[in-house]
This record gives structure tokens, sequence and C-alpha cells, in this order.
């Protein structure tokens, strides 16, 4: 579908109009935190903070189980 920018804007315009809403779902990027490597990290970190290797940063509540 080849669309002029001006084309683009009045068909959004006149279907956002007509439907009362955007004519599009958002996509939503998916949180980086949640990445499977990061998490794989965090779990690392985590298991080694409760053997006892290294100290937690100042900001984070350790639960001693």
């Amino acid at each position: 579908m080849a669309l002029t920018p001006l084309s683009s804007i009045t068909l959004f315009a006149k279907t956002f109009l007509r439907e009362k809403r955007i004519p599009f779902e958002p996509a939503q990027a998916p949180d980086p935190f949640f990445s499977e490597s990061n998490m794989a990290y965090v779990k690392k970190s985590v298991q080694e903070l409760r053997e006892g290797k290294g100290t937690a940063h100042e900001l984070i509540e350790v639960d001693d189980e």
C-alpha cells in the first residue's frame, strides 16, 4: 500500500474520528530487564549472595531464609 505521508495522516484521522479509537494496536517492546540473559545473571547473583559471596548493594533488601 503506497501512501503519501498526507494520505496516511488523513486515513488515520478519518478512522480515528469514525471509530473513536486508535486504528491499530500499539506494539509494546518487551522489558529488557526480563530478558533471558539478564534473568540468568540475576539468579546467579542471588545464589552467590546466599552462598556468602560478595555483598548486596545498600538499596537491596536481602531476605535471610
